[in-house]
C-alpha cells in the first residue's frame, strides 16, 4: 500500500505558501479532478478527495501547525493517500467536500452549475453518489504491528446485473424526461420587487433522474440494485491504531438507478494482548525473575509480536532494569521505521518460605554482598523511563 503523500506536494505548493495561495491551488485541483468532468476517469475522484483533504489540514491554521511540527500522526491521518487509490485516513466523501469547501468557487463560477450549491448557469445533472458504510474491524497485536490482509463479508447495495443498474427490464435504454429535459432539476422564474428571481428544484416527474423508466426491471423492481453480501479484501497498514478510521474508495452502497457507489469506513479497535502492552510504536514486556536468577544471571525465552525471543540476563542485574529489543516493536505508519521492545525487570520477592530456605537467607542476611551498594552511576526509575522514552 502507498504511502500517503504529503499535503504540501499534494496541492503543489511550498511550506511557506499563504493562505490565499493554497486556496487558489486547491481550486485548480477541484476543477481539473472534479469526477462530473472525467467520467471515464476511474482515478479522478481519488484525486479530488486526496486534494480535498490536504486542503481542510492546510487552510486551518491549528491543523496546519501541527502538520508541519509532527506530519500526518499529528492531524490523525493515517494510512495511504487516498489518491494512493485505496484508503484515505481523512475519510471524506464527496458530499463532505461539497458541503465544506464548496465556497471556494465563488458565485457562478463553478463550470459544474450548481453542483457546490451555486447558481452558475445551466449545468448538467449531478452525478448521484450512494451512502457509506461504517463497520468497525477487530485486530489483534501482532496484525496491527505489521499490517494484514482481511477477507470480509459486507451486506452492501451493488448494481443489478440484469437491468445493468439502470432499473429498466433487461436494462433497456430510458426516455428522457420532458419535464426538466434530463437535467433532473426544474427551474421557475418569480418576479418579486426586487426583479425576478430563479429558483431550482428537484424534477417531480423524474424525482431528479433525468430518466423516465417505461418498464421496470423483474429482478432489482426499478432499484436499479440488490442489497447482497460482498466479500472485501482489505489491506491494513502495520502501524495502525485504536479508534483508527481508514475508508476504501468505491465500496459502500451504490445509489439507485446509477451513479457513483459510497466508501467503506473501516473503523480499527485493537484487542488486549495477554503479556504485551502497546505504547506508542513500542512494546512493553514486564518481566518477572526470581532474585536468584537476578543474582547469578540466566538465559530465557520472552514473547515478542513475531514469536518467541531468547535474551540474556547479566548477573547482578537489578529490579527495574529495562532491555531494549531493537526493530521488535510496531511498524510506523507513516513509514519511518519500527519501534522497540522494551522488557521491565521486576524481580520477584517469595511470600512463603520453608524451615530449610529461611535458614539459608538468614545466613546470607549479613554477607558484604547482599548488602546495597547502589553506585553513583546507577540511575534511578524516573531517569531511567526518561532514557527509554523521551
Amino acid at each position: 500500500m502507498a504511502k500517503k503523500r504529503d499535503y504540501y506536494e499534494v496541492l503543489g505548493v511550498d511550506r511557506g505558501s499563504a493562505a490565499d495561495e493554497i486556496k487558489k491551488a486547491y481550486r485548480k485541483l477541484a476543477i481539473k479532478f472534479h469526477p462530473d468532468k472525467n467520467p471515464e476517469d476511474p482515478t479522478a475522484e481519488d484525486k479530488f478527495k486526496e486534494a480535498a483533504e490536504a486542503y481542510s489540514i492546510l487552510s486551518d491554521d491549528n491543523k496546519r501547525a501541527r502538520y508541519d511540527q509532527y506530519g500526518h500522526a499529528g492531524v490523525g491521518n493515517g494510512g495511504a493517500g487516498a489518491g494512493a487509490g485505496g484508503f484515505g485516513g481523512g475519510g471524506f466523501s464527496m458530499d463532505d467536500i461539497f458541503s465544506q469547501f464548496g465556497d471556494i468557487f465563488g458565485g457562478g463560477e463553478s463550470p459544474f452549475g450548481d453542483i457546490f450549491g451555486r447558481g452558475g448557469g445551466g449545468g448538467g445533472r449531478r452525478v448521484r453518489r450512494g451512502s457509506d458504510l461504517r463497520i468497525k474491524l477487530k485486530l489483534n497485536l501482532e496484525e496491527v504491528a505489521n499490517g494484514v490482509e482481511k477477507k470480509i463479508k459486507v451486506k452492501r447495495h451493488v448494481s443489478c446485473n440484469t437491468c445493468g443498474g439502470n432499473g429498466a427490464k433487461n436494462g433497456t435504454s430510458l426516455t428522457t424526461c420532458t419535464g426538466c429535459n434530463g437535467t433532473g432539476q426544474v427551474r421557475k422564474v418569480v418576479s418579486t420587487m426586487l426583479g425576478q428571481m430563479v429558483s431550482t428544484s428537484t424534477c417531480p416527474q423524474c424525482n431528479g433522474d433525468g430518466k423516465i423508466i417505461s418498464e421496470r426491471c423483474d429482478t432489482c423492481a426499478g432499484e436499479g440494485r440488490l442489497l447482497q453480501d460482498d466479500l472485501i479484501t482489505l489491506n491494513i497498514p502495520g502501524g495502525v491504531a485504536e479508534g483508527m478510521q481508514l475508508s476504501m474508495s468505491g465500496k459502500g452502497n451504490v445509489p439507485s438507478r446509477g451513479g457513483v457507489a459510497g466508501d467503506l469506513l473501516i473503523v480499527i479497535e485493537e484487542e488486549e494482548d495477554p503479556n504485551l502492552k502497546r505504547d506508542g510504536n513500542n512494546i512493553v514486556f514486564d518481566m518477572h525473575m526470581s532474585f536468584v536468577d537476578a543474582a547469578l544471571g540466566t538465559s530465557t525465552e520472552i514473547p515478542t509480536i513475531d514469536g518467541k525471543a531468547r535474551i540474556t540476563i547479566e548477573p547482578g542485574t537489578q529490579a527495574g532494569k529495562i532491555l531494549r529489543l531493537k526493530g521488535k516493536g510496531i511498524k510506523d505508519l507513516n513509514g519511518y521505521g519500527k519501534g522497540d521492545q522494551l522488557v521491565h525487570i521486576s524481580v520477584w520477592t517469595p511470600q512463603q518460605l520453608s524451615s530449610d530456605e529461611r535458614e539459608t537467607l538468614e545466613s546470607l542476611r549479613n554477607s558484604p554482598n547482599f548488602q546495597p551498594k547502589p553506585g553513583k552511576n546507577e540511575k534511578g526509575f524516573f531517569d531511567k523511563m526518561k532514557d527509554f522514552f523521551h
